[in-house]
């Protein structure tokens, strides 16, 4: 029996639980929670998992679940979903669509969405691991099924091996994630090396003296100051660094004072950067504090800024080897609709897990928009404007075929390693 076929034998029943998998889904997108809040999604995944034969751990860095099914012997596979939602107000206008609210970590109330696609994630994940469990004749192994909490923090994954996941479950021998992205549903998107780049979150405080609006010559003004700032941290990607280099500086925040008479003491950025390796990202960094201190001094400023550091996500490297491995498997099972993707500048905390674990990862796109608009909008060269993205309050993933690619993506890659046949080698 050829991985294929083992792949074929479990995925012969996802037309019998397909009606039930869409519900399922249905449910949590109506039932949206936010990082650290996942009780309810947690606990449904766990009544899955324990009524399809799976040892159940629970509670792992607050929310997580565990599902672990041992089935002879063989390599162990990880296989990871992300189950939080985003502080989104839904306007999609669907029947299922979230109407909940929450109290966020700051204590703020705010609207709930899966604007982001993890209830799809979630979904996928259990639908592959059931019919996995139904047909253990097609193969053998371990197959671990990790629910984590928190990704959007960027936390998520870093309090689960705080709370000793890896004492707590089988060493894996390779680890595999999807994301939904906004390409054509029914397509599956592979990319060996880096996909998906590291970010960091900074805070930038900077200090002035404050005066009556009309008179700017006893200030020295932290609003110009945050401005000079502004614009002179876009030329480091401009300027500093060769074309070919991929690095974004954003400057998503700028806050200071509370009235248009008044120059306030201070002015606070929100500054995010994404880089690809570490090389680069160091230099970015410094360029960013040179520029800070720079314009402050410049300025006169009164005091030294502050720049505080705030989450950071990994980037996402995918190993050549089991890469290669893997999407050879997508293209037997998918055919035209296996493709290479090009270069994500969104990041993750994925991979913290197989890096704590020391083994390989594969991470893939699970494409989720409507094929014929999103085929439209490319004929009219309006996709960035006409096709929602993840986290836009208008972010859907269409139902089908996502959910039925999604599902056979999950299985197709455990059972590259868990197939009955010799196994491929794992890279480590």
């Amino acid at each position: 029996m050829t991985p294929k076929d083992s792949a074929d034998a479990v995925l012969a029943r996802l037309a019998d639980i397909r009606s039930e998998l869409e519900d399922f889904y249905k449910d949590l997108h109506a039932h949206p929670e936010l990082g650290h809040q996942e009780y309810r999604t947690a606990t449904r995944v766990a009544e899955r998992l324990r009524s399809c034969g799976y040892q159940v751990h629970e509670g792992i860095g607050g929310t997580g679940a565990v599902g672990v099914l041992a089935n002879g012997e063989g390599p162990t596979v990880l296989l990871r979903a992300d189950m939080d939602a985003l502080p989104v107000r839904e306007a999609t206008g669907l029947p299922y669509a979230s109407t909940v609210g929450a109290t966020d970590a700051s204590g703020r109330q705010v609207p709930v969405a899966h604007a982001c696609g993890h209830d799809m994630h979630v979904t996928c994940l259990l639908g592959a691991v059931r019919l996995m469990a139904a047909a253990p004749v097609a193969w053998q192994g371990t197959l671990v099924a990790l629910f984590q909490p928190a990704e959007e923090p960027g936390d998520g994954a870093d309090r689960m091996l705080t709370d000793r996941l890896t004492d707590r479950i089988p060493h894996p021998d390779v680890a595999f994630a999807q994301h939904v992205l906004p390409y054509p549903a029914g397509q599956v998107g592979t990319r060996a090396g880096s996909f998906l780049s590291a970010a960091d979150n900074l805070k930038i405080t900077v200090h002035g003296r404050g005066a009556h609006g009309s008179a700017p010559q006893a200030a020295i003004d932290p609003v110009v100051i945050a401005s000079m700032i502004v614009v002179r941290l876009q030329t480091i990607v401009s300027r500093e660094l060769a074309a070919t280099q991929s690095v974004v500086v954003t400057v998503g925040s700028v806050q200071a004072g509370t009235s248009g008479n008044v120059i306030p003491e201070t002015a606070e950025l929100l500054v995010n950067v994404r880089t690809y390796d570490d090389d680069t990202r160091q230099a970015v960094l410094a360029a960013v504090r040179r520029i800070v201190d720079a314009e402050c001094d410049a300025s006169g400023a009164t005091r030294e800024p502050q720049i505080e550091e705030g989450t950071r996500f990994p980037p996402t490297v995918n190993d050549e080897v089991v890469t290669r491995q893997i999407s050879a498997a997508f293209t037997a099972a998918f055919g035209e609709r296996a493709v290479t993707i090009e270069l994500q500048s969104a990041s993750e905390d994925f991979s913290r897990i197989p890096d704590a674990f020391d083994v390989p990862y594969t991470y893939w796109a699970l494409g989720c928009i409507d094929p014929d608009t999103y085929q439209a909008a490319r004929q009219r060269g309006t996709v960035a404007q006409d096709i929602p993205v993840n986290h836009s309050p208008r972010f859907a993933p269409v139902l089908q075929p996502t959910l039925d690619t999604g599902v056979q993506a999950v299985a197709t890659a455990a059972l590259t390693y868990l197939g009955k046949s010799e196994y491929p080698q794992v890279h480590g």
